[in-house]
């Protein structure tokens, strides 16, 4: 079995008493909530026909091996596709109370929440845990992961003549406050004894990914690169040195658009409004999407067949590029 991102939505029937349509509903909820990838297949795996372990005791006592491409924090194989081949830790007296704590219970499907209650209440099975049987003959082995897209960034920094410095903190929180962060993290570095020989430009590398929780209001158009980009460039604005920012999703497509994230530099803010567009205001609306695409700051690059979260990067100095 090949386990990839994406795989809790492309196997993603619902389990007996749910239809589709409220499964997708479901799913729509959580992606807007603010709860991270990890939080989100703690609730979905509950509600998804193969999800927490549910696929291994369907194919129990076959054995099966996993190759699993990593697309979240740590590479629990518990949220990797909503861990269809491997126990389920958490119980369903847990999600509901993650539920509650998320001030999503009232809002789920009345279905959702009947099939949650009757589980904890024991009148439908449990999700298989660590000590069922069907996971004597599963074995699950990663061959693909965040680290490695960052370690092969780095690489490349290298080739070009960049001191690449890769942080090993995965990033992850609020998409607009990391993006601040990040950018202050960039800025101290160019002003640092380490940027001062201006023969050398430096490369910082982080990877993770972030979330963005929306208000009462509908959502703009972007997306969680994109609201980063954004965020940075508002502080990168200040720089006087020059200085470039990338964040961007793996697979090749951040939220429902076509870009994959963006690259900002110490301009963009400001000739987003010479546009004619608010950043700040297409900021806190996070409609990002149309503000970066104003300036030619979006980063399309189709469809890359994989998913191993986000790569941020930022480069400041004045030493040549070896292209």
């Amino acid at each position: 079995m090949l386990l990839s991102g994406g795989t809790t939505s492309l196997i993603g029937a619902p389990e007996p008493g749910l239809i589709p349509e409220e499964l997708t509903a479901l799913y729509g909820l959580l992606l807007g909530s603010g709860l991270d990838i990890t939080a989100m297949n703690r609730i979905r795996k509950r509600f998804s026909r193969w999800g927490g372990g549910k696929l291994a005791r369907a194919l129990a006592p076959a054995r099966t091996q996993v190759f699993i491409v990593s697309d979240v924090i740590g590479d629990d194989l518990s949220s990797i596709g909503s861990g269809p081949c491997v126990p389920d830790p958490t119980s369903a007296s847990e999600v509901l109370t993650l539920l509650e704590h998320s001030n999503l219970w009232p809002r789920i499907p009345e279905s959702a929440r009947r099939l949650l209650r009757s589980v904890e209440s024991g009148l439908l099975p449990e999700t298989p845990k660590p000590d069922d049987p069907i996971f004597r003959r599963v074995t699950s082995e990663i061959i693909a992961s965040n680290r490695h897209a960052l370690e092969a960034a780095a690489r490349r920094a290298q080739e070009l003549g960049l001191e690449a410095l890769l942080f090993d903190q995965l990033i992850q929180g609020e998409a607009a406050i990391t993006g601040r962060q990040l950018a202050r993290r960039l800025l101290e570095h160019c002003t640092s004894d380490v940027s001062a020989d201006k023969r050398t430009s430096i490369c910082l590398i982080w990877g993770g990914e972030t979330t963005v929780t929306f208000g009462d209001q509908p959502p703009g158009l972007g997306g969680r690169c994109q609201e980063l980009a954004l965020a940075a460039a508002a502080v990168l604005r200040d720089s006087s040195n020059p200085v470039a920012f990338l964040a961007a999703g793996t697979d090749g497509r951040d939220g429902p658009t076509d870009a994959a994230g963006a690259v900002v530099d110490n301009h963009t803010w400001p000739a987003i409004a010479q546009a004619g567009r608010d950043p700040t205001r297409d900021l806190t609306s996070h409609n990002a999407y149309y503000a970066l695409d104003s300036v030619g700051a979006l980063l399309r690059t189709g469809l890359t067949g994989t998913n191993v979260m986000d790569v941020m990067l930022g480069i400041c100095g004045t030493g040549e590029l070896r292209m």
